[in-house]
């Protein structure tokens, strides 16, 4: 009887034994596989120029009409200091990026006399064919009056996903939603993201979306953005 006792005691032993690392394994993968929000600041570094076009850095683009993501055809900006001209440089604003969290709206007086965007918070002005454009997020979207949602990144396995759609460029006395999803939660045409990677150790990031403009004078030409720098968590 003594040896089956004691057998009973080590098979015992070794189902508890295997029930916790197998219940501990499992909550490490659940909660590795759940997305964490990036709340704080995306401090961005300003786009560098060369012939190729921006090769490091932050920078806009904007595809024609009918064209396709990482093709184009990409609208040529005569103000582009780069070589490749499809490129524009973009710069921090005052508050040296884009933040999550809140919003950063446009200011009060969004155009100056020239049309040239007025709010410098998010980025500073981008010139594009002689008028600077300026980018807000807003909680009414500027274009269409729609309600937005509030900015949002999370990361997961060290690729960024979230919510952009308060993201609002103005140029030349006009607004241009450029947010991914729009207001409304759609993605029309080539919208798209916002997506990017992150690294937890250096707090890199890039973070990359599209977003094709519905109504009005630019209608179906699409913007792509590029934002890279460092994340600035919320104290």
């Amino acid at each position: 009887m003594r040896p089956r006792r004691i057998l009973g005691w080590v098979l015992a032993a070794v189902v508890l034994v295997g029930g916790a690392c197998g219940g501990s394994g499992g909550e490490k993968k659940q909660s590795g596989s759940a997305a964490a929000p990036l709340v704080g600041l995306f401090k961005i570094d300003g786009g560098q120029c060369s012939a190729a076009g921006v090769t490091s850095g932050s920078s806009f683009r904007m595809i024609n009409p009918g064209g396709k993501l990482g093709e184009g055809p990409f609208i040529s900006n005569g103000d582009s200091p780069c070589g490749d001209k499809t490129y524009s440089p973009m710069f921090p604003g005052s508050d040296g990026g884009l933040r999550t969290g809140v919003y950063q709206p446009e200011v009060s007086s969004p155009f100056d006399s020239g049309g040239n965007g007025a709010t410098e918070i998010l980025a500073k002005g981008t010139p594009f064919f002689a008028v600077r454009f300026a980018v807000a997020t807003n909680q009414k979207d500027p274009q269409t009056s729609a309600n937005t949602t509030i900015p949002t990144i999370e990361v997961k396995d060290g690729k960024l996903s979230g919510n952009l759609s308060a993201f609002a460029a103005s140029w030349n006395n006009q607004h241009f939603n450029q947010g991914s999803p729009k207001p409304d939660g759609t993605n029309p045409g080539l919208t798209a993201g916002p997506t990017g990677t992150y690294d937890a150790a250096t707090k890199k990031f890039t973070l990359e979306w599209s977003s094709q403009i519905v109504g009005g004078p630019f209608n179906n030409f699409t913007g792509v953005w590029h934002f890279e720098g460092t994340f600035q968590p919320k104290s």
